[in-house]
């Protein structure tokens, strides 16, 4: 199943028009429920999945983290990547080929291996997961990402909190393990950053900053978190 319907790892987003081809309608609706026949016609119609597909990217994802490091600068040549969230390994893709050195990512669901990462199967807010990934990855990371998102259950208050949850949990591990000058990237939602993660970034970081990919949907709420230069401890 498509990293779409997972709970604690990315939910693709983005798209535009540009390059794509006449509208694809599903032929038969055979077991489907309204919903994920929406999503699977979307899924078909998107012209970034069309060029994941080209390119060899192993997820539409891979498109807003491109257009983020071809902003900020984030990957280096010999930089030291952590991917939590990292199913199935789109972001990965683009850490190693943009040159970083070691990259170690971890997600709840198996990911296929990638020559040069160290894959987790496991769930990050787990006790000793980040210690493993510190380890597989043999020094502090440069760069820590994130796309991590639990799926919603429909209780605004509830989802809430989980994603606020999962922000807090990956920025405590980012401020905590990152090299000095180091940077962080997450995935949140308009309206869904409170104000106490903001304030710590914000003391730990040099420059933070609210980003939406143009390959991010239009009609998404999700926008990312650009933290850089972490401030020595």
């Amino acid at each position: 199943m498509d990293d779409e319907k997972r709970r604690l790892v990315r939910a693709p987003t983005g798209g535009d028009d540009r390059g794509r081809a006449a509208s694809v309608k599903l032929k038969t609706a055979y077991k489907r429920t309204m919903s994920s026949q929406l999503w699977l016609e979307r899924q078909l119609n998107d012209p970034y999945v069309q060029r994941a597909k080209a390119e060899g990217w192993r997820s539409r994802a891979a498109f807003k983290l491109i257009e983020i490091d071809d902003r900020f600068r984030l990957i280096h040549p010999g930089a030291r990547v952590v991917d939590l969230g990292a199913a199935p390994g789109g972001w990965v893709q683009v850490a190693l080929k943009r040159g970083a050195k070691a990259v170690a990512g971890v997600d709840l669901l198996a990911i296929e291996p990638i020559p040069g990462a160290e894959l987790i199967q496991a769930d990050f807010t787990d006790p000793g997961v980040g210690e493993q990934l510190i380890a597989r990855l043999g020094d502090a990371p440069d760069l820590v990402l994130s796309d991590m998102a639990h799926n919603t259950v429909g209780h605004q208050r509830t989802d809430h909190l989980k994603i606020i949850g999962l922000i807090e949990a990956a920025a405590d591990f980012a401020v905590e393990t990152l090299r000095p000058g180091g940077a962080f990237v997450t995935k949140t939602f308009q309206g869904g950053t409170v104000a106490e993660v903001l304030n710590r970034l914000k003391l730990s970081f040099r420059d933070v900053r609210h980003v939406k990919p143009k390959s991010s949907r239009a009609d998404s709420s999700e926008v990312y978190l650009v933290a850089r230069g972490l401030k020595p401890r």
